[in-house]
């Protein structure tokens, strides 16, 4: 966050708002042209395009900030350099347009002509920040460098000027400081250390408590240190300085913990970051000056209060970063706290009622021009408050379910706009499990602010390297750091709740495990953290790395040990919003599921049916998977149905529960599709134990296990080969859908859909599907078999999308398998796929995982040749979708469009899928 910049006294508002918007006022005809790149825009350059245009081309925060410019909120100048010139910097091995610097200066010159100050000018020197800003929200991702423009002649000035040789240093000192580590790349440990080697000797514990002579002398420790490390002084050409920061700040858009972000939020890489150089307005300007962040709403929790923190004296960075503990901006926040506010601290609202009332009044506007939760960042200089930055807020799932509701209810939005501007995965968040009440077993060590709700248990890691390693290893994890800086956002993705020792409600931690919807806790006073030793402390108890720790973000305590974790229960507003989008939505949402558990959970998250029965894994328990085993290994026919037998009543009795727990919707049954290498055993030990249970020899299972082997499982004797190699298998099946049919039909009607899966041939739909009927028919004479019965396959493969139209002429329905299609139609195997996924993503050559969010242009031109050739044949015919693609609501987009009949998924990610299919209605009858 940058709240911070110079004096802009000529174009100054006071602080009031104008009457009169800028943007109603009288402009030139002239409008941007987008065939040639454009590098800078003025917040006074016309722009003649709608808001998505001005945020591609100027980023989030310039967009914003050309837009406050306009509607007469106080707002520093600036100058915005585009994407277009992070797009050219990139595509032209990281330099700048030759006439670049020409057009900077030229627009600099206006910018200095404004504000009567100038760059580097020795009397009254201009400063200016330079600030990344994404068309996505990228928080503390990218670099940010203030108080650009000084030098050991232009921090004099300042100090005459300003009458205040403390705020000077204090501005040159961070300036170097961010330099460097920017810049020149150095490491930021030395600088803090003469920081601190100086608190130490005053005995203070704030930067803020230092005075002039000690900033003078860190001043001159920091350019020894650089001189040291570089061979070179640090720069005094202010022009120099600039150039340098821009590239840097340009640079840092392909920094790696920008593209991890962008990769766990798939941001593409081509957009580019926009870069703002704005006027500096000083909030380390004395005791009248301060730097926040507020929120129009509560970003916890969605309730409709003015929500933030401050400092004073201090610059934008102190509050993000977690190095001071900030203010509240309200008396009702203390009220709200844990544990009220701490000694010494008072509201805004209290201490600068009159800036307080002004922003009160900024916040109505900001809110009501976007019909959104705004995220404002200010700077209060002397008594005169300065927007820095507006951008929609990032939010808990559970305050974005609220804020749709009652922004509603206000008539501030409608119902479609609550729906389409929701991001369907952030509901995930709802669905994690929250804290027992019963807490006998666990300690309550501490508390600290409660800055993500939720609750989470796991072992500690103290650093983003051991939380990566942790979790890969199958653990969960729990973050515990003194505060978590842009570089920990790896480890921060892995671990499943992140502890500060200090920060607050907008530091970094908590505003990106609010985005990432993790519990997190932050400002922990009490927490003491040894690095070295790998140990932490807290409310007398010491705890080491790997220990258990519970949080609960909602309150923000801290327990020891491992809490107990519960569903999540869901509010009225969830189940309002729900209720709008199944309004909205024309896709049917059904689910997979194995068990009549998965069904009931299912059914509890709204799924319509069940899309998806895998019957292979209801084989995977320890006392069934022998009986599968056995009729694998089978060597006849006449051992083969042995085994069958033993199998067939454990089928019925699941198809029989499966039956009931539907209660008459739609369960579709696919036949075994078991690729054999998941079923056999692994390694001496297993063999043995295989051999020893089934009572085989031991010569004989290893002889048969050779016979069996395949170079490829997952392309072998599997889905509807095995129904054709081995008939009595899918006869096993098909009489166990109906016995279980029999059973229940008195209580529950009966939809079964029964598919075959792996189909490639219309052959071999054809032979298996007239053995299925002639059991149906059967049944139906000889047992009174009522219900509805359908056959229908899963389209898994290339061929059988190029040929629908064979297969449907004798298939019911068809169900797109689009991770057996993905995999087969990229040679991809998924189990593999991770080994070189990364490095085609960080190549720019995939933008996405394909077997996570569907490859429309390959994979889904496959399903749209599929649909149009099925539908050519028979008009009705019913499609469906079962893979991982169809909770992604890119995936569900383009299912919209082929106007498929259901999507299928995970019981807790169908909410996700009715969102994101009344998103999709309504975007595309837009």
């Amino acid at each position: 966050m940058n709240t911070s910049s110079h004096l802009p006294t000529p174009s100054a508002t006071g602080g009031k708002l104008p009457s009169k918007d800028r943007s109603t006022q009288k402009r030139s005809p002239a409008s941007v042209q987008r065939d040639a790149p454009q590098w800078i825009v003025r917040l006074d350059t016309p722009l003649e395009s709608n808001s998505t245009q001005r945020r591609n081309l100027l980023g989030g925060k310039g967009a914003g900030l050309k837009e406050m410019f306009e509607m007469g909120i106080p707002t520093p100048p600036a100058l915005i350099l585009t994407t277009d010139l992070c797009n050219w910097f990139y595509t032209h091995k990281k330099t700048l347009p030759d006439t670049f610097e020409e057009t900077l200066y030229a627009n600099l010159g206006k910018l200095e002509s404004e504000m009567k100050l100038g760059l580097g000018d020795a009397d009254n020197p201009l400063l200016v920040s330079v600030r990344s800003g994404a068309r996505a929200s990228m928080p503390g991702m990218m670099d940010t460098i203030l108080n650009l423009g000084l030098n050991d002649t232009t921090v004099a000035s300042l100090a005459r000027n300003t009458n205040d040789e403390r705020f000077a240093f204090d501005s040159y000192r961070r300036f170097i400081q961010m330099y460097s580590n920017v810049v020149l790349g150095m490491d930021l440990t030395p600088f803090e250390d003469i920081l601190d080697q100086y608190k130490k000797v005053r005995n203070v514990l704030e930067d803020s408590d230092l005075g002039a002579d000690d900033l003078k002398a860190i001043v001159g420790r920091f350019k020894e240190h650089i001189e040291k490390i570089t061979g070179d002084s640090f720069p005094q050409d202010t022009r120099h300085q600039l150039i340098q920061a821009v590239k840097a700040v340009l640079r840092s858009w392909m920094n790696k913990r920008a593209v991890a972000y962008r990769a766990l939020y798939n941001i593409p890489g081509d957009w580019g970051t926009a870069v703002t150089l704005q006027a500096m307005v000083f909030g380390n300007l004395g005791d009248k000056s301060g730097t926040g962040v507020a929120f129009t709403r509560d970003p916890a929790t969605g309730e409709k209060v003015f929500f933030g923190e401050y400092l004073l004296k201090a610059q934008g960075e102190d509050v993000v970063a977690g190095i001071r503990t900030p203010d509240p901006l309200t008396r009702s926040q203390c009220a709200k706290s844990p544990s009220g506010c701490a000694p010494g601290q008072k509201a805004l609202e209290e201490v600068m009622p009159k800036v307080y009332q002004e922003l009160c009044a900024v916040k109505e506007r900001l809110e009501t021009h976007y019909k959104d939760m705004q995220d404002i960042e200010f700077t209060i200089q002397k008594g005169r408050l300065w927007i820095l930055q507006t951008r929609n807020g990032k939010r808990t799932a559970k305050a974005s379910v609220k804020m749709a509701v009652d922004m509603v209810n206000e008539g501030l939005i409608d119902k479609k706009k609550a729906i389409c501007r929701f991001d369907p995965p952030t509901l995930d968040q709802l669905l994690h499990p929250c804290l027992s009440d019963v807490k006998e077993k666990i300690k309550l060590l501490g508390t600290g602010l409660p800055a993500s709700p939720g609750a989470a248990v796991g072992r500690i890691a103290f650093s983003p390297e051991d939380c990566l390693k942790l979790s890969e290893q199958g653990e969960r994890v729990i973050l515990v750091r003194d505060e978590t800086s842009p570089e920990d956002i790896e480890g921060m993705a892995k671990a499943k709740g992140i502890l500060t020792a200090c920060g607050g409600m907008t530091s970094h931690a908590a505003v990106v495990a609010r985005g990432m919807g993790k519990p997190c806790i932050v400002g922990t006073t009490d927490l003491y953290i040894n690095q070295t030793q790998q140990q932490m402390s807290l409310g007398g108890v010491q705890l080491k790395a790997g220990d258990f720790l519970t949080l609960e973000g909602s309150q923000g305590h801290i327990f020891e040990g491992k809490g107990k974790l519960i569903p999540p229960q869901l509010s009225d507003d969830f189940h309002t919003f729900m209720g709008w989008a199944d309004e909205a939505r024309r896709l049917s949402v059904r689910a997979n599921a194995d068990t009549p558990q998965d069904v009931l959970k299912a059914f509890e998250m709204g799924a319509e049916g069940i899309g998806l029965c895998r019957t292979e894994h209801m084989f995977f328990e320890s006392d069934r998977i022998l009986a599968i085993r056995k009729m694998i290994l089978a060597p006849t026919l006449e051992a083969r149905q042995k085994a069958l037998r033993l199998m067939f009543p454990m089928q019925r009795d699941d198809f029989e529960a499966m039956l009931r727990a539907v209660k008459g919707k739609p369960l579709t049954v696919r036949l075994l599709d078991p690729p054999l290498h998941e079923f056999l055993p692994q390694g001496e030990a297993e063999i043995d134990q295989l051999s020893q249970a089934l009572n085989i020899k031991l010569a004989k299972v290893k002889t048969r296990l050779l016979e069996l082997k395949e170079t490829n499982p997952m392309l072998g004797n599997r889905g509807c080969r095995l129904g054709l190699t081995m008939p009595e298998v899918y006869d096993m099946q098909i009489m166990a859908i109906i016995d279980a049919a029999l059973r229940v039909q008195k209580d529950t009607p009966v939809h079964v859909d029964i598919m075959i899966p792996l189909i490639s041939l219309a052959g071999e739909f054809r032979v298996l599907k007239r053995r299925i009927l002639k059991k149906l028919t059967a049944a139906r004479s000889e047992q009174n078999l009522a219900g509805t019965f359908n056959i229908g396959t899963m389209v898994e493969l290339p061929r059988a999308a190029l040929k629908a139209d064979k297969i449907a002429r004798e298939a019911d329905f068809m169900s797109f398998g689009t991770n057996d299609l993905t995999q087969t139609t990229f040679g991809f195997s998924r189990d593999d796929v991770n080994s070189f996924l990364g490095t085609y993503r960080r190549k720019g050559i995939l933008v996405r995982d394909p077997f996570a969010s569907l490859d429309q242009s390959g994979v889904g031109e496959l399903i749209k040749i599929a649909t149009e050739k099925a539908r050519s044949v028979k008009p009705d015919m019913k499609f469906g979708v079962c893979g991982e693609q169809g909770a992604d609501p890119g995936s569900i987009a383009f299912f919209e469009k082929l106007k498929l009949d259901y999507i299928s998924c995970s019981p807790y990610r169908v909410p996700i899928a009715r969102l994101a299919a009344a998103g999709a209605t309504l975007k595309n009858k837009s």
